[in-house]
């Protein structure tokens, strides 16, 4: 019980951030290997409860129109196969060189948010162009997933807008699509292997719902204003995370 007194409002948190965002696992994990859970329990855990989060944000998008269903199918199916591309090279190489790649690109990726006038503006591409883009964005976001992990949700909401031309808030939302089918094949291969405490997990899954609800609404009533600060905050803990990871 103590220990889901310190979790549950820490995990409401990352899924909130989550919901806006992405990027939420940065903050959940954590929470759970600084508690003193064994690594895959922690993982186990932390999927189980990040896709409740995400499958309520993500109803919130779909009931508002936030969503680009085409893309995020065309995003998905080739995340899958990225995703096993990654996995495959984690287990050939260290990430040291991804770190310190990191270190020069996130904080790029921050000035180009705050200094691109209209960064999270909707700008028009021919569909054929949006389905290679996303095509693209598939395979290496989910190599990045496979590989490193951290920020996944916030590379895609960032790719989406900047990359493939979507405002903001449907690229979060189309985002918030991907991760959902991303998370639920991981949920399944830890519920398959049975590493789940679910007498954490459950109560962490409802505190990750309360988080999600509330992030999601908040972009979508907001927009751009709560967003583009809520990634700017992601990329930071990122930063964080890869300094601590380098030094």
């Amino acid at each position: 019980m103590n220990i889901l007194i310190l979790l549950c409002p820490i995990i409401a948190f990352g899924s909130f951030v989550d919901a806006i965002a992405g990027g939420g696992g940065l903050i959940t994990l954590t929470a759970y290997v600084a508690l003193g859970l064994p690594p895959q329990t922690a993982l186990g855990n932390n999927k189980f409860a990040s896709a409740s989060g995400t499958l309520v944000a993500s109803i919130q998008y779909l009931r508002k129109s936030q969503v680009s269903l085409s893309i995020a199918s065309v995003a998905t199916l080739f995340s899958f196969i990225g995703s096993v591309v990654g996995s495959f090279l984690a287990t050939r190489y260290a990430d040291t060189y991804l770190n310190y790649l990191l270190v020069i690109l996130v904080p790029a990726v921050a000035l180009f948010m705050v200094f691109k006038p209209d960064f999270g503006q909707a700008k028009e591409k021919s569909r054929l162009l949006l389905f290679s883009l996303a095509s693209i964005t598939g395979l290496v976001i989910g190599a990045y997933d496979g590989f490193f992990g951290p920020g996944t949700g916030m590379f895609l909401t960032l790719i989406f807008t900047s990359v493939l031309g979507m405002d903001l808030l449907k690229a979060c939302g189309t985002a918030r699509i991907v991760n959902l089918a991303s998370n639920a094949a991981a949920l399944a291969m830890f519920l398959y292997h049975g590493v789940i405490d679910f007498s954490i997990a459950i109560p962490c899954a409802v505190s990750a719902v309360i988080g999600g609800f509330l992030g999601s609404r908040l972009a979508l009533k907001i927009g751009v204003n709560v967003v583009k600060p809520v990634m700017l905050f992601v990329l930071f803990l990122l930063l964080v995370k890869v300094a601590v990871s380098l030094f």
